[in-house]
């Protein structure tokens, strides 16, 4: 008996396997009518790249605009309605589709051992109902716009203003469908479809983390589709729901409208967490440190996400009794995020970590979280909101939120599973660059805006006081070192595409059930159903694997 080691092909050199998921069928057709969730994620990533381009115009006229004191650029009304294409567009076709509509479709069947999500047929209608809001929005953009802000607040949205509020609200109420459809699929997987031995404590944080936004999709969004057929329904036929003079409460507008855009922050940030905690897992090489905690933290964030809502409304006549409660449960929220926060830290600790893209993104995540969290306490504190609510201060805190940990979380899972997705690799050097770019354009960005809004600019205003604009030129400027960041990855990610090295199965050596097939993926995922028998992160349970595959015994 003797013991050979076998070299593994050199991935530089290896050739993409003959057959996968990319290559099965060809033509515009089998991609438009594929039920494929592979594909079905890649056609989220096409549509909400391109929505974020259009959300990323609106936002560069935006930081022009506030270049100057006076709205020299764009007239005040045309200002409004910039701002509030730019949140609709962003918010509800690029944010809450994201990480589900793209790392979801992709990845959560082959991270449960499945070979489809539940309904592929669904799940293909879930995308099509998103083109379809996505094609009204533009239309209502084309068509004159709305200038409402994207919260549609009544009774400016139904009787005050005379854009296309209708046509957005449908939009909206369209693209809410998606979401649901989106959510029920998730659920019904996790349940139904993991494979033998998958228990729960064996899902993948990704796994927890999407789950816990599918409820808050599924319980979430029909709320916001009734506020918004109900304002609809005023602006046409007259009905006094929220008009007083027709017995009807202005502020059950915002009751609706917040108990779900309130989760909806959690339908977006929740997912981005569930990448960071396998990337911070993978290039540190530890099991997530209390993976219990952080799979239940997931859970309590869902849970917490629908008692919140008030917080937006301490200004605007509510009980003060009611407020106290709020500003209590603003609080607790808190704490499940910390809760990841500090586990991802105590997982760094002592660990064997690697300075990969994907990790230098996470690290940007943690870091600019961190602050949105920490000044999302202030706003949850009701004399600093009585201060800070409708300044430029609120619109940091939601960057910081939104786009310091989404976008950075988006990032971070784009070219971690880039390898999986197309089989190839990029340009590591210029990733590394961009991930930097992009972090300091976004500190140049935002951060100048909580001293802005410390100080009392309001937002929402095309005009300001002179003593402001030295703090706007340093966003605005931020704002094209941002951009920029963010126009590097689309044209690397699409030179690899053909330039790329081949990637092969595991470039990353890390233990997620989809690591564990060929890059990129037959379109049945597996070959045979896998049979589960080592917990999540297990990198013992790899090495053991990996000894196995090079050696054979003679």
């Amino acid at each position: 008996m003797s013991s050979t080691i076998v070299s593994l092909p050199d991935q530089a050199t290896a050739a993409l396997p003959k057959r996968s998921y990319l290559n099965n069928e060809y033509g515009l057709k089998s991609w438009l009518l594929t039920r494929d969730h592979k594909r079905i994620g890649i056609l989220y990533l096409i549509s909400i790249t391109f929505f974020f381009f259009i959300g990323g115009a609106m936002a560069g006229l935006v930081r022009l605009e506030l270049l100057t004191p006076q709205s020299d650029l764009l007239a005040a009304d045309t200002y409004n309605k910039v701002f509030t294409m730019h949140g609709i567009v962003m918010i509800f076709l690029f944010l809450v589709p994201s990480v589900p509509g793209t790392f979801g479709n992709f990845f959560v069947p082959i991270m449960v051992g499945a070979k489809d999500l539940a309904f592929p047929k669904i799940n293909l209608l879930s995308w099509y109902l998103n083109i379809i809001g996505g094609i009204m929005v533009l239309a209502a953009l084309i068509s004159g716009g709305v200038d409402t802000g994207w919260t549609f607040t009544t009774p400016l949205s139904t009787h005050y203003v005379n854009t296309h509020v209708i046509t957005a609200g449908l939009a909206i109420f369209v693209t809410g469908f998606s979401s649901i459809f989106t959510g029920i699929n998730i659920i019904v997987t996790v349940h139904r479809m993991r494979a033998p031995g998958m228990t729960w404590f064996r899902l993948p944080l990704f796994i927890w983390s999407n789950y816990a936004a599918a409820i808050l999709m599924v319980l979430g969004t029909p709320v916001l589709a009734i506020a918004l057929v109900l304002v609809v329904l005023e602006r046409t036929i007259g009905i006094g729901v929220f008009d007083p003079t027709k017995g009807g409460d202005p502020l059950l507008f915002q009751h609706l409208f917040w108990f779900y855009s309130h989760p909806a922050v959690y339908i977006m940030i929740l997912p981005g967490m569930g990448v960071i905690s396998e990337v911070i897992s993978t290039f540190s090489r530890k099991r997530i440190f209390g993976y219990t905690a952080v799979a239940f933290s997931s859970v309590a964030i869902a849970v917490f996400g629908f008692f919140v809502w008030e917080h937006h409304m301490f200004i605007m006549g509510v009980s003060s009794y009611s407020a106290l409660v709020f500003s209590l449960l603003t609080m607790l929220v808190a704490v499940p995020s910390a809760i990841k926060i500090f586990n991802w830290a105590a997982t760094l600790y002592k660990g064997s970590i690697t300075f990969e893209t994907p990790m230098l993104y996470a690290f940007g995540f943690m870091g600019l979280f961190t602050i949105g969290g920490l000044t999302g306490v202030f706003l949850g504190s009701l004399g600093m909101d009585v201060h800070l609510t409708e300044t430029y201060f609120i619109v940091a805190h939601f960057h910081f939120v939104m786009v310091g940990g989404m976008l950075m979380a988006f990032l971070a899972g784009i070219h971690f599973w880039w390898p999986k997705i197309t089989g190839r690799m990029y340009p590591e050097n210029l990733s590394k660059l961009a991930a930097l770019t992009t972090f300091i354009g976004f500190i140049l960005t935002f951060f100048p805006q909580f001293i802005l809004g410390y100080l009392g600019m309001p937002r929402r205003y095309a005009a300001y006081p002179p003593e402001f604009q030295v703090l706007n030129v340093l966003s605005t400027a931020g704002a094209t070192v941002l951009g920029v960041g963010y126009l590097m990855p689309m044209l690397y990610l699409t030179w690899s595409l053909k330039y790329g090295k081949i990637a092969g199965p595991n470039p990353w050596q890390a233990t997620g059930l989809e690591w564990q097939i060929q890059s990129p993926p037959l379109t049945e995922n597996f070959v045979e159903t896998p049979i589960i028998d080592y917990e999540a992160y297990d990198y013992e349970w790899l090495a053991n694997k990996t000894r196995n595959e090079v050696h054979t015994v003679g």
